[in-house]
């Protein structure tokens, strides 16, 4: 596959489009949907240029996975959530809407998740910016 530079997340990487960022390392950003499924909803992407998880190195995808344990505990532990489901999709048919390597953090109840449809509506920059700071305090109680 060819890769799309002009995709949002490759948009987000360059600071060419806005986002309400959690956390960011050499290798991975991490930051809230903007269409959440879930309070607190977050989204953990590779700073390597990959449209699904079969073209991303082994290295970028151990960041990733790091990463996203670290995001799931603390996006659990900011919305007192009784569990967190991880969701990674690839490719169109699959559900994928963002040619960019991407993992989901929803903290909650998987019947939460199913109440509302991906991508259905944008939520206010408020409430996302509210919960990129709880899940940032969480973040900093646990190293």
């Amino acid at each position: 596959m060819t890769y799309d530079t002009n995709n949002i997340f490759a948009k987000i990487l360059r600071g060419e489009a806005p986002c309400h960022k959690v956390y960011e390392d050499e290798h991975t950003l991490v930051f809230m949907d903007i269409m959440p499924q879930t309070d607190g909803h977050t989204l953990v992407i590779p700073k390597e240029a990959a449209e699904t998880i079969l073209e991303l190195s082994e290295d970028a995808l151990a960041a990733c996975i790091k990463t996203t344990k670290r995001m799931a505990q603390a996006a659990k532990d900011a919305f007192a959530a009784e569990g967190v489901s991880i969701m990674q999709v690839n490719g169109k048919a699959a559900g994928q809407t963002v040619p960019h390597v991407h993992f989901h953090i929803f903290p909650g109840a998987i019947i939460e998740i199913l109440k509302r449809p991906h991508a259905a509506a944008l939520e206010r920059p408020e409430k996302l910016d509210n919960h990129a700071k709880r899940i940032i305090a969480a973040l900093n109680e646990k190293p």
